[in-house]
């Protein structure tokens, strides 16, 4: 298990930014009504791999890693967690849109997509990438102890 947990938790951070850049290349004005499928899936994915993380995280830090304590007493260690759940906050939204769209798509309606639209939502895609781009960097700073 100290080798398996580690492994999935670096699986799940690899499928989670995979969907997540995979959402941002579908994701346009004119996307068609076979992508917001896609893209609803996509994002089932994301969902599936942010808990696939969140709990081989939860598990390194209180049984596999090194130890409560250790992460507690660590400032960035905070900063890393507040940032994921930050990611996992702003992800709500798009999130919201993208099921209304496939339930529009599924009901035979025509979705309300607009340009500005998908720009709030690339938005909040891009931030998600850069934080996400920002939590291994604290990881290895936390492993060094600084």
């Amino acid at each position: 298990m100290h080798i398996l947990i580690p492994y999935l938790h670096y699986i799940g951070i690899m499928t989670l930014v995979g969907s997540l850049i995979s959402e941002h290349l579908i994701l346009k004005p004119s996307i068609k009504k076979d992508q917001i499928k896609s893209l609803a899936t996509i994002d089932l994915i994301y969902l599936l791999s942010a808990i696939v993380v969140l709990t081989t995280g939860i598990l390194r830090w209180f049984v596999y890693g090194k130890g409560y304590d250790f992460y507690m007493s660590t400032p960035l260690f905070h900063i890393k967690l507040t940032l994921f759940i930050i990611i996992g906050i702003l992800s709500i939204f798009p999130t919201i849109k993208i099921l209304k769209w496939r339930k529009q798509v599924k009901h035979g309606q025509e979705p309300d997509i607009t340009e500005k639209g998908v720009k709030k939502l690339l938005m909040f895609i891009r931030i998600e990438l850069l934080l996400i781009a920002i939590i291994p960097l604290l990881a290895v700073l936390i492993a060094r102890g600084s």
